[in-house]
């Protein structure tokens, strides 16, 4: 489903994180809808976590939808190492951004938290209505609570003040541009490089942490770019809706199907003294179809190879030639 492209045409929109990953793909999605006006804060020039910066952006901007996608995020390796950093840093951008934008006048907020807020042993499929039954699964925690007090605090400015504020929920993201930084990186990323530079190097095995038998779903960056465009075009709640690609695949499944995109035929060995993080996770995602039409496009196979690809064309040939 495709909005309705003059909704864009006159909006100053401010995309926090415009810069990074998921931020790129919404630019991009933003431009094919007509929006013209879009400002991408820097973190050089307004660091967010910072209330003062926060005030001077919004002061400086004047933006009339806030599309707020910044983060400080990691795998799980990232989320033990820097648990309070995650925490901090995630509550501050989101708790100072959210209220300055009321106090502003913004028309319209967009939260965009994350699927590891939902309890570590939540019914699959993940529905909404269970996203506070529980604790969140405990590696990721800290980062996965920071950011749904972005559900609280958009629910309650919506109650008290009328502040039009939706909080959308995705799954775990890939595709072309990730991080491919194997100490920040997500499963994905990981695996490719990991397989990849296993090949160049002449190695017999790749390591992979856990034992293989949790589950995930995995949105491609470019679909969750459209369910978020969508989501801030057409829907007007104060429910959070779950954007995923309905897909579930365990991480042995998963790596052995990057294993062979990648043309690795070593070992893989996994190293079950790592955590595995949540054993399932999996969304129902039919909120978001019925309340603005967004039903993901991409099946895993297909953007799984095309990550492998651009990773192959773009990264590969630059790291050959340091």
């Amino acid at each position: 489903m495709s909005g309705n492209g003059s909704f864009w045409a006159d909006k100053r929109v401010c995309v926090t994180g415009g810069g990074g990953f998921l931020g790129s793909y919404v630019i991009e999605r933003l431009g094919e809808q007509g929006a013209a006006d879009i400002v991408i804060p820097r973190k050089r020039d307004y660091d967010l976590v910072d209330g003062a910066a926060v005030r001077r952006m919004l002061g400086d901007v004047r933006p009339q939808i806030v599309l707020h996608l910044a983060a400080n995020v990691g795998g799980i390796g990232a989320n033990r190492e820097h648990p309070a950093e995650f925490f901090y840093d995630n509550l501050m951008m989101g708790v100072q951004l959210l209220h300055e934008s009321w106090r502003n006048g913004v028309e319209k907020f967009v939260a965009v938290g994350t699927v590891c807020s939902y309890p570590k042993f939540t019914p699959v499929p993940f529905k909404e209505v269970d996203f506070w039954g529980g604790y969140p699964e405990e590696t990721n925690a800290p980062y996965g609570l920071a950011k749904k007090m972005l559900l609280v605090q958009s629910q309650s400015y919506r109650q008290q003040y009328g502040f039009n504020s939706i909080y959308l929920i995705p799954v775990n993201l890939y595709g072309p541009k990730d991080n491919f930084d194997l100490d920040t990186s997500h499963v994905i990323p990981a695996l490719i490089r990991k397989c990849l530079e296993a090949i160049r190097r002449g190695d017999e095995e790749v390591v992979v942490w856990g034992d293989g038998s949790p589950t995930r779903e995995f949105l491609y960056a470019a679909d969750a770019a459209e369910g978020i465009v969508l989501g801030a075009e057409l829907y007007n709640g104060k429910e959070p809706v779950n954007l995923g690609s309905g897909e579930e695949i365990s991480i042995k499944d998963l790596v052995e199907t990057i294993a062979e995109l990648t043309g690795f035929r070593g070992k893989l060995t996994w190293d079950s003294s790592k955590p595995n993080g949540q054993p399932r996770r999996s969304l129902d995602t039919s909120r978001a179809t019925e309340l603005f039409g967004f039903t993901a496009q991409t099946k895993l196979a297909q953007g799984l190879r095309e990550t492998v690809e651009w990773y192959r064309n773009e990264i590969v040939p630059t790291e050959a030639g340091q």
